[in-house]
């Protein structure tokens, strides 16, 4: 095994890349190291597994080691990657405390993002999580469970059993703190409350989901205090205080100090790339990995993908970090085809997210904020506007809100954010589309969207946003 495709990392860009690979080259080896237990998982379902929503930690597993096996995967888990020598195309990995080297032809690093925490002292009490992963997820919900009555599974293999059993003999909180407003902490709140637990939301700044604008922001705070979350706006959290037993206590805010059992802290992820610090790969402004249109790094026979790898942003065309999933799905396997001799770009990304707020959705796609895409050399204009999600004489309606930016010379579609609770999050896949093609707010105008009673009224809120905004523009 001379010219291995030698991938690092199990994950979602990983194991696409690994699984395309094995079907366009099915003559050449594909080896997978992963450093910990779990492999190709869905990181965003693990709140509403803490929830209770998803049974089983299992299902959240895209492909299990044996599927990996059965598609020809020499997957090795518990083998972690500690140096890469471009010059001499090898890793070193260690694994049960000894290290070897292993050559390759090509080399995908796709070792992923990790929590950030380092701000905050006293994060690493116990009782202090950061939802990143599935043992830290079966952890809480273990938790929230009664002692004896824990409803995760230790038989599972991968499971760190210790640490769910310590959580497991732990009271339910009665009281718990988030830090961070945005995917995971609102998505938390809601798990949170699904266990009837008092549950304080903490956000630095004067609105919760920043990437999704003010609008959004504003809306899914009046929903959550009417799900009894209590909100501490423009309230950052100074320090987490233990008690006598290392277990977490209390929280340091600007406004005081707020006892509690438990703590979620949720305040972003960095790009793990420290494995190709000391190498000529080369990394991008954002800190994360620099890539070409087909993922390939500054040294040949190098790619990178997923959470710790940049992409070109579909407004600016310029490199922008936005980790998100199917961003490293589509991107391994673009890969993945590339590496087997027929190149693939991974595609540009617009930064298109969806998140669900109890009873509220919400989308957002491209730029929203006026500085960002003033320094990106446009002129912004924006309108936010409600409409009806159906025809308002058919039942199941909702107002839908939402916000449209455009650049006030060309008329180009630069961004937009919606929210409601009538299937306002899907919408935003129309936003998006309408962005990848370049499209100005007078052609989304004139858009020949569906309409039917039960779907839409005859101006979808798309088209009344676009019809407003282009006015505004004219």
């Amino acid at each position: 095994m001379t010219d291995p495709f030698v991938v690092i990392g199990g994950d979602a860009a990983g194991l696409s890349a690994a699984s395309k690979f094995t079907r366009e080259a099915p003559d050449r080896d594909v080896i997978v190291f992963e450093k910990g237990e779990w492999v190709s998982y869905a990181h965003c379902g693990t709140p509403y597994y803490v929830k209770g929503t998803v049974e089983r930690l299992t299902d959240l597993l895209s492909l299990s080691p044996e599927q990996a096996s059965e598609r020809g995967i020499d997957l090795r888990r518990n083998h972690e990657v500690v140096g890469v020598d471009t010059d001499a195309e090898t890793v070193t990995v260690a694994q049960d405390g000894e290290t070897f080297s292993q050559p390759y032809g090509d080399l995908l690093v796709a070792t992923g993002a990790h929590a950030v925490t380092g701000p905050i002292p006293g994060a690493e009490l116990d009782g202090a999580f950061t939802m990143h992963g599935l043992d830290s997820a079966a952890a809480v919900r273990a938790a929230l469970s009664e002692p004896g009555d824990s409803t995760v599974d230790t038989s599972i293999e991968y499971v760190d059993t210790a640490l769910v059993e310590k959580y497991a003999d732990w009271e339910p909180p009665e009281r718990v703190a988030i830090v961070g407003g945005g995917y995971v902490g609102v998505e938390m709140a809601e798990a949170f409350r699904a266990h009837d637990v008092e549950t304080h939301l903490f956000q630095r700044s004067g609105h919760l989901l920043p990437p999704f604008g003010e609008a959004v922001g504003e809306r899914v705070a009046d929903h959550l205090r009417e799900q009894g979350v209590t909100l501490h706006l423009n309230t950052a959290v100074e320090e987490l205080v233990g008690d006598e037993g290392g277990r977490v206590a209390s929280v340091v805010h600007g406004d005081g100090n707020t006892d509690v059992d438990l703590a979620l802290v949720g305040i972003g992820i960095k790009p793990n790339t420290a494995l190709v610090e000391d190498t000529p790969v080369e990394l991008g402004a954002s800190g994360a990995i620099a890539v070409d249109e087909y993922g390939a790094t500054s040294v040949d026979g190098v790619y990178a993908a997923g959470d710790c790898a940049e992409d070109t942003h579909a407004v600016t065309g310029e490199p922008d970090w936005v980790p998100l999933g199917l961003t490293a799905n589509r991107a391994g396997r673009g890969i993945g085809q590339t590496v087997a001799g027929d190149p693939s770009p991974v595609g540009d990304i617009a930064g298109t997210a969806v998140v669900k707020a109890f009873d509220l959705e919400c989308g957002r796609v491209g730029l929203l904020d006026h500085e960002q895409a003033s320094a990106a050399g446009f002129d912004p204009v924006s309108k936010t506007v409600t409409a009806g999600s159906r025809s308002g004489y058919y039942p199941g309606g909702d107002d839908t809100d939402v916000t449209l930016v455009a650049d006030r010379e060309s008329g180009r579609l630069l961004g937009g954010a919606i929210v409601g609770a009538d299937r306002a999050a899907i919408r935003i896949d129309t936003l998006a589309t309408a962005i990848e093609a370049d499209m100005t707010i007078d052609e989304l105008e004139r858009l020949d969207l569906a309409y039917a009673p039960p779907f839409s009224p005859v101006w979808d809120p798309v088209l009344v946003a676009a019809k407003v905004l282009n006015g505004q523009l004219d």
